[in-house]
């Protein structure tokens, strides 16, 4: 994920998160040394009050009028659930062959080449439009939200305002609840309506407010940027990001590859670059032994077990592009791994 999104749910040790269920108020701070069942959270509800009014006149200096922040506040209150899941993030330690299973099981491959049958006339003309090929597009639409079916049923601004008024990271949810607030004003959505998950990622592409006011489409001309419903206005989002971060479209993300008895694994690291025939001269081949392309592309290795030598991946310049959606190594493998299923007839 990209760093503006790194609250998101989907992250490289986590997959599903499971959650013990507690009674919880609100209380900040909470020590480090108490677990999750002893917890007892208790607001006080006049000092978040006091939190919401200050934030007025930031969101008037942004163009933010007063009837636009009185309705993005009218039945807002801070909510227990989203301080417990933000303290609380259990990680579940996944090989990466277990997260691909996960994330990217057949099941979801053969959903993902029926959505871009189903979607083929608009996808591509997207993907022309911003140079990005639709496969992608509906790979990252299916392990964000399970191509839209799960986008998150949290109130956004009661997140944003909860995580803002918490003092954990409060800088940052409060420039997102400002973002969030300008989206509003711009007539986007609803109050009612902006939804997202727990940390305040919004959509079908699950972007946090301030990647929604970076890259966000209107895609159907509707005269809104729609990424909750508006399937045109979602891809065109989503390939705007990629787009705009570098990806190019005469070239894949990467490829499984296979490494020579006594490889040097030292070499598997994305600060480094070798153009194919160095990669194909220190032995490196296909991950079914024939020779690599012989396109002379720059490529890095990438170790997803990190010390293994297999499972290997050479990978390209729009691997580096999906890294900025989001900064794990699991996430950008899956994606790529999940396109060329979804591409392959």
């Amino acid at each position: 994920m990209p760093s503006t999104m790194f609250a998101r749910i989907t992250i490289r040790s986590v997959v599903i998160v499971l959650m013990t269920a507690i009674s919880v108020s609100w209380i900040s701070p909470v020590s480090a040394h108490e677990t999750a069942d002893k917890i007892k959270v208790v607001f006080d509800i006049d000092k978040f009050k006091a939190f919401v009014q200050a934030v007025w006149p930031d969101a008037q200096a942004r163009g933010v009028e007063r009837e636009t922040f009185d309705a993005a506040f009218a039945d807002v209150r801070p909510i227990p659930r989203v301080i417990e899941l933000d303290r609380h993030q259990p990680e579940f330690k996944l090989t990466f062959a277990q997260y691909l299973a996960r994330v990217a099981p057949k099941s979801r491959v053969q959903k993902g080449r029926k959505r871009l049958a189903e979607n083929r006339e608009i996808l591509i003309k997207v993907g022309k439009k911003y140079g990005v090929q639709p496969r992608f597009i509906v790979a990252l639409w299916g392990i964000e939200t399970d191509f839209g079916r799960v986008t998150g049923g949290f109130p956004v601004i009661s997140s944003l305002a909860t995580l803002a008024f918490d003092g954990r990271r409060s800088k940052y949810f409060r420039g997102e609840l400002l973002n969030a607030l300008e989206i509003l004003q711009q007539g986007h959505i609803t109050p009612k309506a902006m939804v997202g998950s727990w940390a305040g990622a919004m959509g079908q592409s699950q972007f946090m407010p301030s990647s929604f006011k970076a890259y966000a489409i209107d895609g159907d001309g509707d005269g809104k940027k729609d990424i909750w419903g508006s399937k045109a206005d979602v891809f065109s989002s989503a390939a705007k990001y990629l787009s705009s971060v570098g990806w190019r479209e005469d070239q894949t993300w990467g490829r499984a590859v296979k490494l020579p008895d006594g490889f040097d694994l030292k070499l598997a690291t994305l600060k480094q670059s070798r153009k194919l025939a160095e990669w194909q001269a220190l032995g490196v081949r296909k991950i079914d032994g024939t020779d690599l392309p012989a396109r002379q592309l720059k490529a890095s290795l990438v170790l997803p077990n990190k010390s293994r030598p297999q499972p290997a991946y050479l990978v390209y310049g729009n691997y580096r592009s999906i890294m900025h959606w989001n900064r794990s190594t699991y996430f950008a493998l899956t994606v790529g791994t999940l396109a060329d299923g979804i591409g392959r007839r």
